[in-house]
């Protein structure tokens, strides 16, 4: 689309076919880089275009690659998309005859709508480090959730609230018919390789089982499945410096220690971060200055 000052908004596709012609192909999409901030996904969009031009007569299937829809965002480093600054994960499905932002999240729809599955990829913010997880919709998890068994994620949780969202991409597309679940992993303005390699297993796995790959199958595990029922938030009551004393991904015990807050003025302790049931600690505060209210951590509870 063009732009202002003789620039253009372009978004790439990178299309993966068949060596072989197939009759039906089978299509998956997988997309990345809605938010500028968020990187993991440029990681797991290279490898598995890799992966597939390493062995071309195994790929059975069509695999769409949308590494950036916010080119602009990431050149900024900015979640919000700088040419209307707002979120573009708040603007679909859009109007094919609107304004810019109707007309570009439209066309990306248009563009997505047809596959058998799409996986929208995300990271966390700078704030909070998160583990490997899908999010689903309560609405759409009955014919979500064998897809989601399939990515080797650490976790599912069901009816997230920021997936239920009715103006996101996952929504929209799982609206029109597409099924679609959001990945979400490790931090903002950061690339965890083990993460995205974990997720790159687990969507060969789901190109196995749909039949497009021809390949080695990767070792999968299968995720814990929560909701919000079980899942225990942990925010801090003071301002201050939030310090962990408990590493991410690990499981605590009702009554643990995992942090504290530390006031760097008078020198004492504000605040024990202290659990109140047991479970797997997947969200963990990492960057240290916190306000009242914040969130310092997450703990998986009902699924052990």
């Amino acid at each position: 689309m063009e732009l202002p000052v003789g620039e253009t908004y372009k978004i790439f596709r990178n299309r993966l076919e068949p060596t072989a012609q197939i009759n039906s192909p089978g299509r998956i999409s997988i997309v990345s880089g809605t938010h500028g901030d968020e990187l993991e996904g440029q990681y797991i969009c290279y490898e598995i275009a890799r992966r597939i031009k390493e062995a071309p007569d195994c790929l059975m299937g069509i695999v769409d690659i949308y590494p950036v829809l916010n080119p602009f965002g990431i050149d900024m480093a900015s979640k919000n998309n700088p040419l209307f600054n707002s979120d573009m994960n708040r603007i679909f499905p859009g109007t094919p005859g609107g304004n810019f932002v109707g007309r570009l999240s439209s066309t990306v729809i248009e563009s997505i709508t047809g596959s058998d599955l799409c996986l929208d990829i995300h990271a966390s913010d700078i704030f909070v480090r998160e583990i490997p997880q899908v999010r689903l919709s309560e609405e759409f998890a009955e014919n979500l959730l064998p897809f989601a068994k399939l990515t080797n994620a650490d976790m599912i949780w069901m009816n997230a609230t920021a997936t239920v969202h009715e103006s996101t991409l996952a929504h929209s597309l799982n609206v029109l018919g597409v099924p679609t679940m959001v990945i979400e992993m490790g931090q903002g303005h950061q690339i965890n390789k083990p993460y995205g390699d974990q997720i790159v297993d687990g969507i060969f796995n789901i190109l196995c089982e749909l039949g497009m790959w021809t390949g080695i199958r990767p070792r999968t595990q299968l995720p814990a499945i929560s909701s919000d029922g079980s899942v225990e938030f942990i925010r801090s009551a003071n301002a201050g410096i939030f310090m962990p004393t408990t590493e991410h991904n690990h499981f605590v015990k009702s009554g643990d220690t995992i942090g504290v807050v530390l006031d760097p003025y008078s020198g004492e302790i504000l605040q024990k971060i202290v659990t109140e049931h047991s479970g797997l600690l997947f969200t963990q505060r990492i960057y240290p200055v916190v306000s009242e209210g914040d969130l310092l951590a997450r703990i998986l509870t009902g699924a052990f």
